[in-house]
């Protein structure tokens, strides 16, 4: 690199999410596993923003699950996976609350049928901002 040429500045705050954004992703799929009785084949975590989490589950649809949508049942499978995630919100909350000690004060759940693809978004409280002294 010549003299004219900057170094890009390191993130340190992007430096720290990305490992917990895998390990979010992780802990998705072990829950989905637990809970459904089979985990996703593809997980991305990541920001939308400084207080959302979004975390993206392909593939994870039970034998079962597939016949349902096969027949044409996308509505039952859509109400049956949300039932599911309501009965186990808690675990859903505290993955995220665990893994970047922030609490989740809102949680969504929605799965597209057609494709199986799930997503779950956690809203958080904001972080608690500090102010610069003069």
């Amino acid at each position: 690199m010549d003299s004219d040429e900057m170094a890009p500045a390191s993130d340190s705050r992007a430096d720290r999410e990305i490992p917990a954004l895998a390990e979010i992703s992780r802990a998705m799929v072990k829950l989905y596993k637990e809970q459904f009785g089979r985990g996703p084949t593809r997980a991305k975590t990541s920001f939308a923003g400084p207080d959302v989490v979004i975390c993206t589950l392909e593939d994870s649809f039970t034998p079962a699950e597939r016949k349902l949508a096969e027949m044409g049942e996308h509505q039952r499978l859509r109400d049956t996976r949300l039932y599911f995630q309501y009965a186990t919100e808690d675990d859903f909350r505290s993955v995220i609350e665990r893994i970047l000690r922030r609490k989740v004060w809102a949680f969504n759940s929605s799965t597209d049928t057609e494709r199986d693809v799930s997503v779950e978004v956690f809203h958080l409280e904001p972080a608690a901002r500090v102010e610069p002294t003069v």
